[in-house]
């Protein structure tokens, strides 16, 4: 099945990209989660309009990318969540959590579908994160998860 991608999708492509995936992935988790939607003729008309908001978003070079990484890195993020006695959290830390906890450390502003936790952060103490700002560049940060 053709679709377009609308976000970017890890293994898959980028935001306005088309292509050429299993039904079933298609019907059962890219379109439902709004990662994609079906190819039409009309539908390239979109995949334009995705690619330039896309490029007001996006980083445009490597050398945007060094400087937000060289900002990230020198920010110490601390992130305030409910947590029980023995020190695991109730629920977990989303990338969304993680990266308006970057701009309120007075990072730079990050995407929330750019951070990368690795595995579920769901206990307290220090994490390594990645962001991945441009396809080359990957800044790592560490978060400091603390009670509430």
């Amino acid at each position: 099945m053709k679709i377009i991608l609308t976000h970017e999708v890890s293994g898959l492509g980028t935001a306005g990209d088309v292509v050429d995936v299993k039904d079933g992935y298609a019907r059962n988790y890219l379109v439902p989660r709004g990662f994609a939607i079906r190819w039409t003729k009309g539908g390239e008309k979109d995949v334009e309009q995705i690619r330039r908001g896309r490029k007001i978003r996006e980083i445009a070079t490597i050398e945007q990318a060094n400087e937000v990484k060289g900002q990230l890195e020198g920010v110490n993020v601390k992130l305030a969540v409910r947590a029980g006695d023995a020190g695991r959290l109730f629920g977990s830390v989303t990338p969304a959590d993680v990266a308006s906890a970057i701009k309120a450390a007075g990072g730079p502003d990050v995407d929330k579908r750019r951070v990368e936790l690795g595995s579920p952060i769901k206990t307290l103490g220090a994490h390594q994160v990645s962001v991945r700002l441009h396809a080359d560049v990957v800044a790592k940060l560490g978060v400091e998860v603390v009670a509430a």
